[in-house]
């Protein structure tokens, strides 16, 4: 049953899978430049606090938005049954429960654990990432990008 699942869906989960390793790329490339820039724990912008989950929350973001563009255009073209504005409400919903989720496994980690060395902190972002990734593909396919209806 599940082997089957797979193969009806390989080509989906494919892009999926590639959108979502490019969206990898975006959201560590983003926050890697703003934890050992602007928000590095050594910084004086922002009052100089350690801001390593504002620089997360602002790596997600912008990879969400690198996602739905690539999702709307490839993976899932031609199953938004939803107006691009309204799709796009929902797609920041659902990525919003997997912001929570990354950023629950960085500040726990972080703050809780104590590992706080750029090591421990994108440890803990891949973690998170492939949490939310699974969040993420569960809200797309049942919520967002829902099938078209029949038209029998």
């Amino acid at each position: 049953m599940i082997v089957r699942w797979l193969r009806s869906h390989a080509g989906e989960l494919g892009k999926f899978g590639a959108v979502g390793l490019a969206g990898v790329v975006v959201n560590l490339g983003v926050f890697n430049l703003l934890r050992l820039g602007p928000l590095s724990p050594d910084s004086t912008v922002l009052g100089g606090t350690d801001r390593v989950l504002t620089a997360k929350v602002i790596a997600t973001v912008v990879s969400i938005i690198f996602a739905w563009a690539a999702h709307r255009s490839w993976t899932f073209r031609g199953r938004a049954t939803h107006r691009p504005w309204r799709e796009l409400a929902v797609f920041g919903l659902v990525n919003l429960v997997a912001i929570v989720a990354e950023a629950g496994v960085l500040a726990f980690s972080h703050y809780v654990l104590d590992f706080t060395s750029l090591i421990a902190d994108n440890i803990a972002t891949i973690i998170g990432i492939g949490l939310g990734t699974v969040l993420r593909y569960l809200g797309y396919t049942l919520i967002v990008f829902t099938p078209a209806p029949d038209a029998s």
